[in-house]
């Protein structure tokens, strides 16, 4: 839902009321992750998608019916082998939908102001909506924050908010998008289940080396989603004017920057130095970090070499078999947007668990089991 947070702070802000169907579940195959979202207003103005175009008709019905009469719903959608025309995913993969109604005086209505207003563009805390358990606490929210205060309530008794707060907020630290069930029945006459949607900062790209193939990622990096640093000891390479689309420019020793800035599991670095004085005491720094890709760029031999220098200064094999490099996927690649399409379908493979091969060589499931609960990016 946070995709549509500007034309929904727009709705609200005109007294609008609209349904909102939100993506809480997925199974197999499908087109779009937890988290994707579709609105429609009393005027059938609709905004977003559940599933790229599937089941967009049934589940503008669906938000329609719960304008209608008020009430929140679940709706699960998948493949119909039966009937080829007939709702559901062509894909192959199941999805669940929550639709909630967000009338003028409807509870979630305030909580969807703050959050719509805190969360899009990185700010940290998670909406947590019930999608499962006692009727009347179906489509309730909470907003959840790092500090664990939260807006909002299920209905329930203070205890069973508590609970759900400390629930979100345990996937929130995690930058996770997930279901979860809280609560003993002391709490309430069941036990519900929560759809989570936490909202971090972007994931960080780190590109060192301040060259024309190192412009071509920033564009690519940017695109994806990443929040895009580019670190080069040169100040007369290292300028805005080279690169307008980088978040950052940073004139530094690149392992220098790196000791001291920021990192964390979701962060890439790609080392395109292609310098040994910069790029083996930079990787001595970055194989010894825990983020989620280490890339460098250069020759086989440059690789060899690069592994011995390393060795040398004691980087150990495990450290080592960690290094992309030569970095990217084999695309035959030539200019520095190929090379910077290679090195990027390789940070989303290695993200994702992907393989790389050509989809018409693999037999496995195209959108794999086991990603309804990603990092958030």
């Amino acid at each position: 839902m946070l995709d549509l947070a500007g034309d929904l702070r727009r709705w609200l802000a005109d007294g609008r009321e609209f349904a909102v169907a939100t993506v809480v579940s997925v199974g197999g195959s499908a087109p779009r992750g937890p988290g994707a979202a579709m609105a429609v207003d009393r005027t059938g103005t609709v905004l977003g998608s559940v599933s790229g175009g599937c089941v967009e008709g049934a589940v503008y019905d669906l938000c329609r019916e719960a304008l209608a009469d008020g009430r929140a719903r679940t709706e699960r959608f998948g493949h119909s082998d039966e009937d080829a025309f007939a709702v559901g995913l062509t894909c192959g993969g199941t999805i669940e939908v929550l639709v909630t109604p967000v009338g003028v005086d409807s509870p979630v209505r305030p909580v969807l102001e703050s959050a719509l207003a805190d969360l899009p563009g990185g700010g940290p805390g998670a909406l947590a909506w019930v999608t499962d358990g006692p009727a009347d606490l179906l489509g309730r929210v909470l907003l959840v924050r790092p500090d664990g205060t939260y807006d909002g309530g299920l209905g329930g008794a203070a205890e069973l908010d508590r609970a759900a707060a400390t629930a979100a907020r345990d996937l929130l630290d995690a930058g996770s998008t997930g279901t979860v069930t809280v609560g003993p029945d002391a709490y309430c006459a069941g036990r519900p289940a929560l759809f989570v949607q936490s909202s971090v900062p972007p994931p960080r790209m780190i590109v060192f080396g301040a060259i024309d193939f190192a412009a071509a990622l920033v564009r690519v990096g940017a695109f994806l989603g990443y929040h895009v640093t580019v670190c080069d000891a040169r100040p007369v390479f290292a300028t805005r004017a080279r690169f307008p689309e980088a978040d950052e420019i940073v004139v530094d020793w690149p392992h220098r920057y790196l000791r001291t800035t920021r990192t964390d599991a979701r962060t890439v670095l790609c080392v395109l130095t292609h310098d040994a004085k910069f790029d083996v005491p930079l990787l001595e720094v970055a194989l010894g970090l825990p983020v989620a890709y280490v890339g460098a760029m250069g020759s086989r031999r440059t690789h060899t070499d690069r592994l011995s220098r390393l060795r040398e200064a004691g980087v150990g094999e495990r450290a080592l078999s960690r290094l992309r490099s030569p970095i990217g996927l084999d695309l035959g690649a030539r200019t520095p947007e190929e090379t910077a399409l290679s090195i990027a379908a390789e940070i989303v493979a290695t993200r994702h668990g992907g393989t790389g091969a050509p989809l018409t060589t693999t037999t496995t499931p195209i959108h794999r089991e086991g990603r309804a609960a990603s990092a958030a990016a």
